[in-house]
């Protein structure tokens, strides 16, 4: 079900980024030669109070004003642009879209009279489970011409039944919407059309959906509240870029099947901690689906692991970011937990540097001068951690290290270390990513490079050995796990205990004798 909320204003849909954050002026301070009053009508033809968006044609600079009041402006074009909302006795309200084209000299005023509103209607052959009207978002945003920008826009969402828009076919206009049915399912369609039709809406069929599944598993998230959601991402910005339509907002694990039209998708998940905070998710890759195309989603699979950075050297330094030391790579690198993390740089037996950083509340960075080539040591020791925060109990990956051991041969050339960083993803793991009492589980091990950014060059290393052992005592004691070489991957064998969670170690190597050993300390549980 989508939140509802009253008027959209400049559009910024739900608790997304706003589509132009830096498009709202002010009153301009440029030498006005006109002026410019908006007045809105409702359904009744009463006055009603709203904000109402200016864009001038064609630079996109925009205003922000309330209705009935005069705003000084340069002589030009311009679109303004409002949804007047009325409330009405059962609580819902109705919303009217509406935007005109405006030709401003002297002093210019004009009406957007929610009584010329068409309704939009949507239909779609619904399952026998689907019992409520769709819930429908809209907005209408300033069409892309020459230079200026689309993404200016203002909108709102209701009942179908409850919205409406007043048609225009300028094309300098563009009339966006989102529908969403709920039922067992959801079916969300999206569509675009320049300006604003007389007929607004749209007819669809399931067989020409495609689907998108949720999986979001427990144990692994700071907390278990969920909330899952689907935003509309076409290749070419437009009128339904960033809508978004609400899969679930529950505990985990859960499963959801979202069909939706076909296009370009941006899958979300939005975790809530036990203080109200949104403390982690994130936005997996954008996935273009055809007609008929499944995809599944997952949120939350162990084991979650170091995604992002290695240790960069160059300029007589060595130099670590510690982003994303422990982080679901099914969303990938760049949403990783806070963390807590020890840093430690060494040659042989001296310690060139230790420092504990924090990778929330602002950038940190590791840095330590070398002078001389040779044999370097650099162990990273992450907790996750954030003040004010109560994580859950038996919280799965809560600590992970690392231990890299790599030959710098010239300590001013720029490169990154000749390191891994190991994905560990164990196969046939439930809902809760639990093991079977004293069952054997397959894990499946990749070494890979990381992600530094477009300006930082890897130098090619392949990894010649891959170990991995496991740990049913916290660490304690390890046992080595049969270890087979599967195309670009590695499988592990990994015996389980009869309770509790286990924790993962590998070690790469290369042929140059650089090692990399990566430690996941409660990988998964087994219960």
């Amino acid at each position: 079900m989508m939140v509802r909320r009253r008027s959209l204003g400049l559009v910024g849909v739900a608790a997304l980024v706003p589509l132009v954050a830096s498009g709202v002026f002010a009153a301009s301070a440029q030498a006005a030669s006109a002026s410019l009053v908006v007045t809105t009508l409702g359904r009744h033809g009463a006055k009603v109070s709203t904000t109402v968006n200016v864009v001038a044609v064609p630079s996109g600079q925009t205003y922000s004003v309330k209705s009935g009041k005069r705003i000084s402006l340069p002589a030009g074009r311009y679109l303004a642009m409002t949804d007047i909302y009325e409330s009405t006795t059962d609580g819902l309200g109705t919303d009217t879209i509406g935007a005109q084209v405006v030709q401003v000299s002297g002093s210019k005023s004009v009406a957007l009279d929610a009584r010329k509103g068409k309704a939009v209607k949507v239909s779609l052959d619904t399952p026998a489970d689907v019992t409520e009207p769709p819930k429908i978002s809209a907005q209408v945003c300033a069409a892309t011409v020459g230079n200026m920008p689309s993404a200016f826009s203002t909108g709102g969402w209701n009942d179908e039944g409850a919205l409406y828009a007043i048609p225009n076919s300028s094309r300098l206009l563009q009339f966006g919407y989102l529908a969403q049915w709920s039922g067992n399912d959801s079916y969300v369609a999206a569509k675009n059309t320049t300006g604003i039709p007389a007929a607004p809406g749209g007819s669809f069929k399931r067989s020409k959906l495609a689907t998108m599944r949720f999986s979001v598993r427990s144990g692994t998230q700071m907390a278990r509240q969920n909330d899952t959601a689907l935003q509309a991402q076409p290749k070419t910005d437009d009128c339904t870029t960033d809508l978004m339509a609400t899969v679930r907002d529950d505990n985990a694990p859960y499963s959801a099947t979202v069909h939706v039209t076909p296009g370009t998708w941006q899958p979300r998940d939005d975790i809530m901690a036990s203080n109200g905070d949104d403390v982690g998710g994130g936005f997996p890759k954008l996935r273009t689906l055809k007609a008929g195309q499944s995809f599944t989603q997952s949120f939350g699979r162990a084991v979650w692991s170091p995604m992002h950075y290695l240790p960069l050297l160059g300029r007589k330094s060595v130099t670590f970011i510690p982003d994303g030391l422990i982080g679901d790579p099914d969303v990938g690198a760049g949403w990783g937990d806070p963390t807590q993390e020890t840093v430690v740089l060494s040659k042989g037996s001296t310690t060139i540097k230790k420092k504990t950083l924090t990778n929330w509340g602002g950038d940190a960075e590791f840095s330590a001068g070398i002078r001389s080539a040779g044999w370097y040591r650099l162990t990273v020791d992450a907790h996750r951690h954030r003040p004010g925060i109560t994580f859950p109990a038996g919280m799965l990956s809560s600590r992970a290290t690392l231990d890299w051991h790599f030959k710098v041969a010239d300590p001013a050339r720029a490169i990154v270390a000749p390191v891994f960083l190991t994905r560990f993803l164990p196969t046939g793991l439930n809902s809760h990513n639990q093991a079977a009492a004293n069952s054997t589980t397959t894990v499946d091990v990749s070494a890979g490079r990381g992600s530094q950014g477009p300006d930082v060059k890897f130098t090619n290393v392949t990894a010649k050995s891959v170990r991995v052992w496991s740990s049913a005592d916290g660490g304690r004691t390890w046992q080595a796990a049969t270890v087979k070489h599967v195309g670009s991957t590695w499988q592990a064998s990994v015996h389980n205990p009869a309770s509790g969670a286990v924790a993962l170690r590998s070690e790469v190597t290369d042929s140059a004798g650089d090692r990399s050993v990566e430690t996941v300390y409660r990988a998964y549980a087994v219960g």
